[in-house]
C-alpha cells in the first residue's frame, strides 16, 4: 500500500511562485514514477510533470515547460513541484500520483496511487 500527501497549495497573484510537496509512504521503489497532475473545474485531469525515482529523469507538459520544475529528495520520500511565473490558467487542484510500470508518463491511466490534492488559485 502507498500513501501520498500533498501540501503547499495557496492563493497567489499572477506572476507569483509556489512550491508543492508530496510525501510518499508505504511500498515505494526506485523503479516507480511520481507525477503531478492538475484538474480545474469542468476540465479533464492533466499531467503536469513526472520524475523517475531511479535516475531523476523528468518530463513536463508543454503548458508548464520553463516555468515548473519537479524534483525529489529520496531520503525523505518527497517530490516537489516548484511553480514560477504562475498564470490564472494554472488554477486547479493539484494531485500527486505514483505509478508502477508506467507506459505513458503524463497519462492519468498509468498511475496506481493518488493523493487527496492541494488547491492552487492564481488571481489576475
Amino acid at each position: 500500500q502507498v500513501q501520498l500527501v500533498e501540501s503547499g497549495g495557496d492563493s497567489v497573484p499572477a506572476g507569483g511562485s509556489l512550491r508543492l510537496s508530496c510525501v510518499a509512504s508505504g511500498y515505494i521503489y526506485s523503479t516507480n514514477y511520481i507525477a503531478w497532475f492538475r484538474q480545474a473545474p469542468g476540465k479533464e485531469r492533466e499531467g503536469v510533470a513526472v520524475i523517475y525515482r531511479a535516475n531523476g529523469n523528468t518530463d513536463y507538459a508543454d503548458s508548464v515547460k520553463g516555468r515548473f520544475t519537479i524534483s525529489q529528495d529520496n531520503a525523505k520520500n518527497t517530490v516537489y513541484l516548484q511553480m514560477n511565473s504562475l498564470k490564472p490558467e494554472d488554477t486547479a487542484m493539484y494531485y500527486c500520483a505514483l505509478g508502477r510500470g508506467v507506459r505513458s508518463k503524463l497519462s492519468s491511466t498509468s498511475y496506481n496511487y493518488w493523493g487527496q490534492g492541494t488547491q492552487v488559485t492564481v488571481s489576475s
